[in-house]
């Protein structure tokens, strides 16, 4: 009897032993889990405090870098400015240079157009008193000058431009040799066309279709005269300016200078 009570007793013993011992090992787990849990929550922490820090740190770089761009550009601005300056300083003068020529443009104009008007009528008297070559054609010319310049749509430059256009063609006269055909009335008074030839202003000469006939302007006469004594050397220059033989010596006879009559 006593040894069943001993065995139930150390029975209940080990039941309650391996209870606590149960009972430890779930609060042992739980300690585990909760260390771990923080462990967790510490490390989560850290991550969102590193995370932080680094976009502080990309902050403060996006901060410099607009910093050291915002200082270029300054620098530029101040390049630009310098250079506006002095442009502008530039341009005011240009202003004052405008300003004072067009103070001076009605002095200019009144003084250009009696010049060319004087330039104009000596043109006219000079062609009056030369040999009668395209006379019709230079005497266009000046009727023209003088219509342009009652014209208030062409600008005195232009004006001023074909004057001295009028003057160097008339120039180069002196200098070329031309033909032309032309109407031309005789000393026997006999009206019809006949071949031109013009050398410089020096001479003026005329040529029939049959070749004729030849013969030159007279100077000390003013009319044409009848002239076959250089007839082949005519024949010959009118060939030349035609471009139909090559250039040589011609002898030809011409006028010699007349005194100028007194205005």
């Amino acid at each position: 009897m006593k040894r069943c009570k001993s065995s139930s007793r150390r029975a209940s013993v080990a039941i309650l032993a391996a209870s606590l011992l149960a009972a430890s090992g779930s609060v042992f787990a739980q300690s585990v889990d909760q260390v771990l849990q923080a462990q967790d929550r510490r490390l989560s922490l850290a991550q969102q405090s590193q995370q932080r820090v680094n976009d502080i740190v990309e902050g403060t770089r996006s901060l410099e870098d607009q910093y050291r761009s915002i200082n270029k550009e300054i620098d530029g601005l101040k390049v630009y400015n310098r250079l506006m300056l002095a442009q502008t300083s530039g341009q005011d003068a240009v202003l004052e240079d405008i300003s004072l020529s067009m103070d001076q443009v009605d002095v200019i104009n009144r003084q250009i157009f009696p010049l060319m008007e004087r330039m104009i009528d000596g043109l006219e008297q000079s062609i009056a008193l030369d040999v009668p070559f395209l006379m019709e054609e230079r005497t266009d010319r000046i009727n023209a000058l003088k219509d342009i310049m009652e014209r208030s749509d062409v600008s005195v430059a232009e004006k001023f431009r074909k004057v001295m256009e009028a003057y160097q063609i008339e120039n180069d006269y002196g200098t070329s040799v031309d033909e032309y055909t032309e109407t031309i009335e005789l000393e026997d008074g006999s009206i019809r066309d006949y071949t031109i030839l013009r050398v410089g202003r020096v001479g003026l000469y005329f040529q029939s279709e049959d070749s004729e006939i030849t013969g030159r302007w007279s100077m000390e006469e003013g009319r044409w005269v009848i002239d076959n004594s250089s007839r082949s050397e005519i024949q010959k220059a009118i060939r030349m300016a035609k471009d139909l033989v090559a250039p040589e010596l011609i002898l030809i006879p011409v006028s010699g200078p007349t005194a100028a009559e007194a205005s």
